[in-house]
């Protein structure tokens, strides 16, 4: 199991990952962070906001059912999401340059170090 520094590096080792953070949805704050290129206190407190309407939007659904991630496609970058399964309320966030990253890879990879990962 990785710590949490160790998470975040393995997390930036991925390829084309600019920027990488571990945040608490409960309260928007960033629990670690590395990289750059994208101020990660301010995206963790707004992808927040997206992890909270999903579930908001599931529950409403009737979904019985988990958030393996979220994907937002920009132009130059794609955003991943992904809520921890054995740590409720943390997710990770990982910035992408698509030029440079490989989306699928970047998700399993993504996946492997989220269920190594301890708090």
């Amino acid at each position: 199991m990785g710590n949490l520094t160790q998470s975040l590096e393995e997390l930036m080792q991925i390829d084309g990952a600019a920027a990488a953070a571990v945040v608490d949805s409960n309260s928007g704050m960033v629990l670690g962070k590395a990289g750059g290129g994208v101020d990660l206190d301010v995206a963790g407190a707004g992808n927040t906001e997206v992890v909270r309407a999903k579930l908001k939007t599931m529950k409403s659904l009737g979904l019985k059912d988990n958030i393996e991630d979220i994907l937002i496609t920009l132009g130059k970058q794609y955003h991943v999401i992904r809520p921890m399964a054995e740590r409720s309320g943390v997710f990770i966030y990982l910035v992408l340059d698509k030029a440079k990253s490989s989306l699928a890879l970047a998700r399993i990879k993504t996946a492997e170090i989220e269920a190594g990962m301890s708090l």
